[in-house]
């Protein structure tokens, strides 16, 4: 009998989205990371919880409606890391270009029922801060609701929810070879230990890993092409005082988002860019960073220049190969691949998905392999995420019993803690009186009972997985902060 059900290859947002269904539903899960969880296009990406707007001209009025759907799913199970967000879209190209976009949002507001998100509205840019940072040619705009998510934070969560139910979670674990009999004989490598295990299905849900996985590791080629695309993102101090965002479009017909991003930058992306390369290491090139800052300059009353970037970073996304021309144009939706032979264990490969849908993908990849198990029914759509056990329009609530409860709390540092921990913060605050009885401070104020608990309880193991995967602390981190925060990381191990 085989060790595990199900074997999944891949710590990203769908490796994880499936291992925590599936481990709810009963399952012997083992999912198995090279790396850190997230530390590819997972923690790469826009940031956001959105139907996909631009889709809507490409005719995916399936994966919108399923996205915008799962916007409110997502904040009711997770409102510490999924927040609302309202955006700007100003009309770039007269009369025809406003009409078109309303009409578009129309479509948008009605494709998903909306309970707790407002719909979209006219706004006067010339009397409202949202117009201030704006060019005087744009006068009027489009507001409309989509959220934000912490996308690093969302994929961890999902791990520990996974593993709270069962599963087997093991980073920096590569799967060396892949033998199929009529189950899964994996050989493990975790950092030059030998390991084995075996498992009754296999899920390929590597990611731009998945082509190279299925040649090299598990030795079946895959049978639809794989599409990789590059989108690549800039930080830059923060270039608007208010809470709002903004969608742009380009000149050339592409989006471009302006995002407020940990409380004193902007966010901008994304590009999509064929990429070939080493999936390992995409890095946005010079000339997307400039597209970038052209395309907001465009907009914005100040110019954003690329010596501005204090952050830069690329993800790739490994698509369903659809026969697009253009790498935008390519389907972003998810496609399940099912390999059946005849008395031998079948292999799931997952091509596409977005943080969005993720948790839609998962309920799918259950359903393709529903008939090997005797499944539990589906319960992820009411669920709550570690620390979301508490309403979307409870974060302010949270916010104030967390500085009653530990009064040395500035409100800046209570609001970064819940929207990190949520109803979870008592696990790493514990009964501590004073700031000192935390231990001492890194960068982005980070405590040592912070990184412990990353280190203990989220698979933290480097200064990288603290700093820009577990927080955002990286952005205000010298090299110092970081030496100090590596050597407190070796003394004090998990």
């Amino acid at each position: 009998m085989a060790e595990f059900d199900l074997a999944i290859i891949g710590g990203g947002v769908n490796g994880t989205a499936i291992a925590r269904d599936a481990a709810g539903r009963g399952l012997r899960v083992l999912l198995i990371e090279q790396n850190d969880l997230a530390s590819g296009t997972s923690s790469a990406s826009s940031k956001l919880i959105h139907g996909g707007l631009r889709y809507l001209q490409y005719g995916a009025f399936r994966l919108v409606r399923e996205a915008l759907a799962e916007r409110e799913v997502l904040l009711r199970m997770a409102p510490h890391i999924v927040r609302p967000l309202r955006f700007m879209l100003p009309p770039a190209g007269g009369f025809a270009d406003a009409v078109k976009l309303r009409l578009g949002l129309f479509v948008y507001d009605r494709l998903a029922g909306r309970d707790i998100l407002p719909g979209t509205r006219t706004v006067d840019l010339t009397h409202h801060p949202v117009g201030q940072p704006l060019k005087r040619t744009f006068r009027y705009g489009f507001e409309y609701s989509d959220c934000a998510v912490d996308d690093a934070r969302f994929v961890v969560l999902m791990a520990l929810d996974a593993k709270e139910r069962g599963a087997d979670i093991r980073t920096r674990t590569r799967l060396m070879r892949a033998d199929r009999h009529d189950e899964w004989e994996l050989a493990l490598n975790n950092r030059g230990r030998r390991q084995t295990a075996t498992a009754r299905v296999l899920v390929n849900a590597a990611g731009p890993w998945i082509g190279q996985v299925a040649d090299t590791v598990i030795r079946v080629p895959l049978k639809d092409g794989v599409r990789l695309v590059k989108g690549s993102h800039i930080v830059v101090p923060r270039t608007f005082s208010h809470d709002r965002a903004y969608t742009f479009e380009g000149t050339d017909g592409r989006v471009v988002f302006a995002l407020p991003f940990a409380r004193d930058f902007t966010l901008i992306g994304t590009t999509d860019q064929t990429f070939i390369g080493d999936v390992s290491s995409p890095a946005p090139s010079a000339g997307e960073i400039m597209y970038l800052c052209n395309a907001v300059n465009h907009y914005f009353r100040i110019s954003v220049s690329p010596d501005e970037v204090v952050w830069a970073f690329a993800g790739v996304r490994s698509l369903h190969d659809d026969g697009s021309k253009k790498p935008e144009e390519v389907t972003r939706d998810y496609t399940l691949a099912l390999d059946e032979r005849f008395r031998e264990a079948p292999l799931l490969t997952i091509y596409g998905g977005k943080i969005t849908t993720a948790r839609r993908l998962a309920e799918a990849a259950l359903s393709r392999i529903a008939h090997f198990f005797q499944l539990r029914p589906a319960w992820t759509e009411q669920s709550h995420l570690p620390g979301g056990d508490f309403g979307p329009d409870e974060f302010e609530q949270q916010i104030t019993r967390a500085r009653n409860r530990w009064g040395f709390l500035d409100e800046v540092q209570a609001q970064r803690l819940v929207a990190a921990y949520g109803t979870r913060l008592e696990r790493v605050l514990g009964d501590v009186k004073e700031m000192t009885d935390l231990g001492p401070q890194f960068a982005g104020g980070l405590t040592a009972a912070e990184v412990g608990y990353m280190m203990r309880q989220e698979w933290a193991q480097t200064a990288e997985d603290i700093l820009w995967r577990r927080s955002k602390a990286g952005l205000l981190a010298k090299a110092e902060n970081i030496e100090t925060l590596t050597q407190f990381m070796r003394k004090n191990p998990a």
